[in-house]
């Protein structure tokens, strides 16, 4: 697959900062603040697999197939498709609650 087909729809995230693709084999395609960050990738991957390892009993499902890191400034969201993991790191436009 090439990158252009790895990446087409990230590109047009909105408030999209930057983005991974990743494989087990190590980063396939990354822009943005994200570019060539290879820390970012392994901590994620990581994360993946813990997450992997909670599967419910009896389930052939995966355990999740998107997850959410929310920071003060930024969202980063994962999202595993195949063998790859697609992250994304967008601007967190939190809303302030309304009070009524």
């Amino acid at each position: 697959m090439t990158t252009a087909a790895l990446t087409a729809g990230l590109e047009r995230i909105p408030d999209q900062l930057g983005y991974l693709v990743i494989s087990e084999d190590g980063v396939l395609a990354s822009a943005g603040e994200l570019e060539n960050d290879e820390h970012t990738a392994c901590v994620m991957m990581e994360m993946v697999r813990t997450a992997s390892r909670f599967r419910l009993p009896g389930s052939a499902d995966p355990p999740f197939k998107r997850m959410s890191v929310i920071l003060d400034d930024f969202v980063y969201t994962v999202t595993v498709s195949g063998q790859k993991v697609f992250v994304v790191k967008r601007q967190n436009n939190q809303q302030e609650p309304i009070s009524i």
